[in-house]
């Protein structure tokens, strides 16, 4: 893990980067000089498999690392649901803070899918459509009703009329909202 000493780059801590203070400047961000970004140690990244060391497999997005898994189904089954809610082009390596709001809610909505049922569950979105093409708004409303069908609640705060025309009940805050 680049999260725990041993295995990661202990110049940069297992970010692949460093932070230059520039005093009265901004800082500076550079990609770590000791590890040339990978995060890991070097004798880490000697071990392979399937011709591909950690970093390069932490670099895949979702989709590729579908096809490389494709063995694995405990893995398959994973990445799957991340794919089913629109965030295959995702990095597995990508850190968590540097997605949209859109993107941290479809990942926390898979990590639901992909756990066992629980019961029923009331899920409140809001605007989980912003930044998304209309290719990503059919899948997360295939994903809404694929939540519905198993017998949970949605209440979503959104603006986007194809997500709006799909509600069972709407409840109009304008025409001046906010």
């Amino acid at each position: 893990s680049f999260n725990t000493e041993g295995g990661r780059c202990e110049a940069c801590q297992g970010a692949g980067l460093q932070t230059l203070d520039m005093q009265f400047l901004e800082d500076i961000i550079i990609t770590c000089e000791a590890c040339e970004g990978k995060r890991f140690r070097p004798e880490i990244l000697k071990i392979q498999y399937h011709d591909k060391n950690i970093s390069e497999v932490l670099t895949m997005t979702v989709d590729e690392a579908l096809v490389f898994f494709q063995a694995h189904k405990r893995i398959v089954s994973k990445l799957q649901v991340l794919r089913n809610v629109g965030l295959g082009y995702l990095t597995l390596g990508q850190s968590t803070n540097t997605l949209s709001g859109g993107e941290s809610q479809r990942l926390k909505l898979a990590q639901h899918i992909g756990e066992s049922p629980k019961g029923k569950v009331l899920f409140i979105f809001d605007e989980p459509t912003t930044g998304l093409h209309m290719a990503d708004v059919e899948i997360l409303l295939a994903t809404f009703r694929k939540l519905l069908s198993q017998g949970h609640s949605l209440i979503v705060i959104e603006h986007n009329l194809d997500l709006i025309q799909q509600a069972d009940y709407l409840i109009d805050l304008g025409p001046e909202g906010g």
